[in-house]
């Protein structure tokens, strides 16, 4: 990988885009595989490698449209990274097809007998149905496809001759995008996981997957900054500053994630009703408990506990190991949302991981990456053009 610091490109990108693309023929090649031979295997294990990305892409969105919208200036350094992300979802849709051909195998509400026997879902099924949710989802990918394009493609235009026209058009865009943002994150959320178990709800699900999203999203720019600057690139704007940031705003993050679930979980245990009791109860059984310990600690205590520290956002070590164990912990909370609700009726799955989890979850982390990587690398590493940028000698 070679870096020229004038220009802020990369001359020489290496071989990581032509690595994670071939990781992810290669992973999707076997998780195919496997779907001749176990299909309903292969699209749980599908759902939750595609939910964890499509959950930090959001993230990485969202990143980008609140920069805009607040006229951030330390955020100017890493947003490169995060417009080269949100720029993704066409490759996502993509991918969200599966999903799509599997609805049979992952939804209750899509079996048609199971409906007319059930009152609950009969009253759902205005919504709760396959050409509805279809469509719904291709509007969620829509939005964000379009979002993600026009600001990339502004940013990078921008670049060009640095006429503030494009910030402006970014900054008008964004106020609206943001509105549609936590409308579709929100029913995405409702859609893609919580209509797993049909029969349960929770107004506050979408904020815990948006916080979830973001959180995973700062983990991952950080761990990815942290990798950059090893190999000798993005050093003249990317300092222990930036990463200073990234530990408050992870920290800031970590608190918010459990706040909402914790107010989710505390409201239900309260109210002790056993129609909103049975999606924890099915988390706590047949040997999801174990699970769900490791999610409060390694999710939240510890994270929470270390980072509170100001020298520990500061040092590489710790920042980079809390980055990545949340990085993993994302992946552990999607698996925890997923699973355990898929099967008949309420009744929980058993915690039984298949080699499908790790084959799927390398076939889309390849696509992804690759793809990201290609499109990161094609422009300038930093927004050169912008004002606010802070470069370093």
């Amino acid at each position: 990988m070679k870096y020229d610091a004038k220009t802020f490109r990369l001359t020489d990108s290496g071989k990581f885009a032509t690595v994670a693309l071939s990781i992810g023929a290669i992973g999707v090649a076997i998780s195919i595989y496997g779907w001749t031979s176990h299909a309903d295997q292969f699209f749980r294990s599908w759902l939750v490698a595609f939910g964890f990305w499509a959950t930090i892409s959001i993230g990485a969105l969202f990143y980008t449209l609140i920069h805009h919208v607040t006229g951030s200036v330390k955020s100017t350094n890493m947003r490169r990274i995060s417009e080269a992300l949100g720029n993704g979802f066409p490759l996502l849709f993509i991918l969200f097809l599966p999903v799509l051909f599997g609805l049979h195998s992952l939804y209750h509400w899509s079996h048609a007998d199971v409906v007319a026997v059930d009152n609950i879902l009969k009253w759902k099924a205005p919504y709760l149905n396959a050409t509805f949710f279809t469509i719904r989802s291709i509007i969620y990918f829509t939005i964000w496809s379009v979002l993600g394009y026009l600001l990339y493609r502004y940013s990078t235009k921008h670049d060009e001759g640095g006429d503030p026209k494009w910030l402006n058009k970014s900054s008008k865009i964004s106020a609206i995008g943001t509105l549609l943002f936590a409308i579709t994150v929100t029913f995405a959320s409702f859609d893609w996981f919580m209509s797993l178990s049909p029969h349960w709800y929770s107004t506050i699900y979408g904020v815990y997957v948006f916080g979830g999203s973001f959180l995973s999203f700062l983990t991952f720019i950080t761990l990815f900054m942290q990798w950059m600057v090893s190999r000798g690139a993005m050093t003249n704007f990317i300092t222990i500053d930036q990463f200073h940031d990234m530990g408050r705003w992870i920290f800031g993050f970590v608190v918010f994630w459990a706040y909402i679930g914790g107010a989710q979980y505390f409201l239900i245990w309260y109210g002790n009703l056993p129609e909103e009791t049975i999606w924890y109860l099915t988390r706590w059984e047949n040997g999801w408990k174990d699970v769900s310990i490791i999610m409060m600690f390694f999710h939240f205590v510890i994270p929470f506990g270390i980072l509170a520290f100001y020298y520990s956002k500061r040092n590489t070590i710790i920042r980079t190991s809390l980055a990545a164990l949340l990085f993993v912990m994302h992946y552990v909370d999607i698996y925890w949302l997923v699973m355990p609700s898929i099967g008949h009726g309420e009744h929980a799955a058993h915690f039984s991981p298949a080699w499908m989890d790790l084959t799927t979850f390398l076939g889309v982390s390849g696509l992804v990456l690759g793809v990201f990587f290609l499109r990161f690398t094609s422009a300038a590493l930093a927004p050169l053009k912008d004002k606010n940028l802070t470069v370093y000698e």
